[in-house]
């Protein structure tokens, strides 16, 4: 699929995601438009999935770890065609299928139910293990919040990874730089997150920019290409983004926007889509 063509459906994402949790009146807006893209080209480009079956035996596997970001997740497998667009404004509601975190019993794509910050590496680990041990050829994502990261729980599952060389295993994590408190590093510093995983015999692919699809492609490339040892991708990307008063807002990592917020939010969005069609 061509770079704009993605650019498009992520701001089409990026539109459920805020929708989502405005109806919802509460979710995860901001870290859930910083991976837009990277949710948007997994699930375009990059797996192999298919949203008429679901759970086929040989799919890539994708396992949410920050659970909480569920908003971009579920307006990504809406538009994939995994469930209807409309069913995103009844995210948190009563009776609703799309619960506040990811739910695989109840969700069409969702492959691990998740939220208890550090637990989903360790389950994308033991799938990537799975697959070793069965001959499988799928593969296993797994998207982590840098703020997640100071869980001690994800340097085990990294340790684990790395000595059994689970090169069919994609660790990503979303360097937006903010969570719940403020900045990562005045809450409980990761850096270098590099060299961490490094530490833990992984291949680690820096991405300067992970909301530019040109570079996230780069990245997913090479991962493939890597034999031998788990890949970690540590990409840089702006918490809120797309949403000028939520970009770089630490605020905005677990609220939803009132009526006007939510107006301001779509025009920008609105604006944006149409940027795109102008190239």
């Amino acid at each position: 699929m061509e770079k704009l063509e993605l650019q498009k459906i992520a701001n089409e994402v990026r539109k459920g995601i805020v929708t989502s949790v405005h109806a919802a009146k509460a979710g995860h807006p901001g870290g859930s438009l910083s991976a837009a893209d990277l949710f948007t080209y997994l699930y375009f480009e990059e797996m192999n999935i298919d949203p008429k079956d679901p759970k086929k035996a040989d799919r890539d596997r994708f396992v949410l770890s920050k659970g909480h970001t569920a908003p971009g997740l579920y307006s990504t497998l809406a538009h994939r065609g995994f469930f209807p667009v409309e069913d995103l404004k009844t995210l948190r509601h009563l009776g609703s299928y799309l619960q506040g975190h990811p739910d695989m019993k109840h969700i069409p794509g969702v492959d691990m139910s998740s939220g208890s910050l550090g637990q989903g590496i360790s389950a994308a680990v033991g799938m990537a293990l799975s697959a070793k041990m069965s001959n499988e050829s799928y593969r296993v994502y797994t998207l982590l919040g840098d703020g997640e990261i100071q869980e001690g729980q994800v340097w085990e599952a990294a340790m684990f990874a790395g000595h059994r060389q689970l090169d069919n295993l994609v660790v990503i994590v979303d360097n937006n730089g903010l969570q719940i408190d403020g900045k990562i590093d005045d809450v409980c510093s990761p850096y270098p997150i590099d060299k961490k995983f490094e530490a833990f015999n992984f291949h680690v692919i820096n991405v300067a920019d992970g909301n530019d699809m040109e570079q996230l492609k780069a990245a997913f490339d090479e991962a493939k290409a890597t034999k031998g040892m788990p890949t970690a991708i540590i990409m840089k990307t702006v918490k809120g983004k797309g949403v000028s008063f939520m970009e770089n807002q630490a605020g905005w990592h677990g609220k939803a926007p009132n009526d006007e917020e939510y107006a301001v939010a779509m025009a920008d969005l609105e604006k944006a889509g149409e940027a795109l069609c102008q190239k």
